[in-house]
């Protein structure tokens, strides 16, 4: 071989080398990446927790989606985010998919506060306005404690609803009752402090202890806690409470005295003293049922 082939193989020599050099930078290269690659997948192997019944793969493995399958849902439970959801158009501010979601004291809120009832009065009255007086019957007047936080007008229609309630006293076809505003009064109902109605009591020598009502002689004193408050023995509302009161009193007026229960699981009759004890009886704030009968039980001494 002559001076001119030796100089051309020395080029050639040196190109195998460098293609040699670059397949070992390949080779190397991907033992690299696959090294790195396997790590990775060991490392989040090991930080997620593996899907009973599909060994190998995690949660997050398992709600990923094969190609043209949709994802299925995923058992994890979504974590709580403190960010305000985006409203959704129409959607009531406040609520939540499945209906409102109720505040923290929502039920309290719903509920009536109670009427503040002050422990004492003037003791002073204001009269009831009566109207277009027709008819007969017991004639009556309202009278409600100045500064007591109770309208007289107001309790005077309540009154007379309770009055003239099928249920009530005028059921037996011979009693009946008309509201005035004059001294042409037989009965008059006053509603009255708890204090009053102490003092308006203990002049019959009753004693109510600021807390329940009484009959004395003419006058029906109403105690302003149990108008306002009903009775924790009494299975009905405040305003349930007021029939009974006035049932009671005036049925007292009437000539009727205390009855007791006539057996559990019976109602109690109006003329019970109820706010002392049911005694298995049901409450119940009128004379008569609503077919007519009269509800009474054994007389109490």
């Amino acid at each position: 071989m002559g001076e001119r082939g030796r100089r051309r193989a020395v080029p050639a020599g040196r190109a195998g080398l460098r293609r040699a050099r670059h397949r070992r930078r390949r080779a190397l290269f991907g033992i690299c990446v696959a090294l790195c690659l396997g790590t990775t997948a060991t490392v989040a192997a090991i930080g997620r927790p593996v899907v009973p019944g599909l060994p190998g793969l995690s949660a997050d493995a398992r709600s990923t989606p094969s190609p043209g399958r949709p994802a299925a849902a995923s058992r994890t439970p979504p974590a709580t985010s403190s960010a305000t959801p985006a409203a959704t158009p129409g959607a009531t501010p406040g609520a939540s998919a499945s209906g409102p979601r109720p505040s923290a004291g929502s039920e309290r809120d719903e509920e009536p506060e109670p009427p503040a009832v002050p422990e004492s009065g003037p003791g002073t009255f204001t009269v009831a306005r009566a109207g277009a007086v027709t008819g007969g019957g017991y004639p009556y007047r309202v009278e409600v404690e100045d500064d007591s936080g109770v309208d007289p007008d107001g309790a005077a229609a309540r009154i007379a609803e309770i009055l003239a309630d099928e249920r009530g006293w005028a059921r037996d076809g011979r009693t009946s009752f008309r509201q005035v505003d004059d001294d042409s009064a037989t009965l008059v109902i006053r509603i009255a402090t708890p204090d009053t109605t102490d003092r308006l009591c203990a002049r019959y020598g009753l004693d109510t202890g600021g807390e329940v009502n009484c009959r004395a002689g003419r006058t029906v004193a109403v105690n302003l806690r149990r108008w306002q408050l009903g009775s924790p023995r009494f299975a009905g509302s405040p305003d349930e409470y007021r029939a009974l009161i006035i049932n009671h009193e005036v049925g007292h007026w009437l000539g009727h005295g205390h009855r007791g229960c006539p057996g559990p699981g019976r109602r109690a009759p109006v003329m019970m003293q109820q706010i002392k004890g049911l005694d298995g009886c049901v409450s119940n704030a009128w004379p008569y049922a609503e077919n007519g009968t009269y509800l009474s039980g054994p007389s109490v001494p």
